[in-house]
């Protein structure tokens, strides 16, 4: 007996198959970046407030709004960060603060860097924290207390109980010495130095009155 054979319907054309390109994404190297400081306000008296403004710039242009500047202090052994400031319009920032005691730091500032610009730091200076001191100023020659000859070109101050050769920092009229104490003195009510003729006339400092003191 004869079958018919079954027909097959032809198989249907292929759909194009899209072409998926492998190549890898391209990726941003991030940005070098620099900070300026526009100001710096670094020698205040106990209580006041210390500045300092800047500008964190990314290749050569101002940089973005709200990156995070650290300002910080070399404390002990390592810089630890005492403020933080973001960054503003065209990367301007401004950090104001109050020390919280009298002495004198080492700063900086330092941006940590992220995914699209580099990490940069900055040292600021030595930031001095004074207190108001009475002062007056001895010359002549001979000896000191602390085992040093005075001469009319001897750095130095005379204090009752500070060791000998620890560093004191004064600031009078614009003017800043750093200056070991040398002598033991002076012994007049109110008064708690006494300046060589020569740190006398690296300050400008008259007869008697007050100055910046911290150390």
């Amino acid at each position: 007996m004869y079958v018919p054979a079954t027909l097959v319907p032809p198989a249907p054309a292929l759909a194009p198959i899209g072409v998926v390109s492998a190549a890898p994404a391209t990726i941003a190297t991030p940005l070098a970046t620099t900070i300026k400081v526009r100001s710096e306000q670094l020698n205040v008296l106990e209580s006041h407030r210390s500045t300092v403004t800047g500008t964190l710039l990314e290749g050569a242009r101002p940089g973005a709004a709200g990156r995070t500047i650290a300002l910080q202090a070399m404390i002990g052994h390592g810089w630890k960060t005492i403020a933080k400031a973001q960054t503003a319009t065209r990367g301007r920032f401004r950090f104001a603060f109050r020390p919280h005691s009298i002495g004198s730091r080492m700063l900086r500032l330092r941006f940590k860097g992220d995914a699209t610009a580099k990490s940069s730091r900055r040292r600021l200076g030595r930031l001095n924290v004074y207190r108001l001191a009475g002062a007056s100023w001895y010359g002549g020659g001979g000896g000191t207390a602390c085992g040093q000859q005075l001469t009319s070109s001897t750095l130095g101050v005379a204090n009752k109980t500070l060791p000998c050769g620890t560093l004191v920092t004064l600031r009078y009229n614009g003017h800043t010495v750093r200056v070991p104490v040398i002598d033991r003195g002076p012994y007049v009510a109110g008064r708690e130095f006494d300046l060589t003729e020569a740190t006398k006339r690296a300050l400008g400092f008259g007869d008697t009155g007050n100055v910046w003191s911290t150390n």
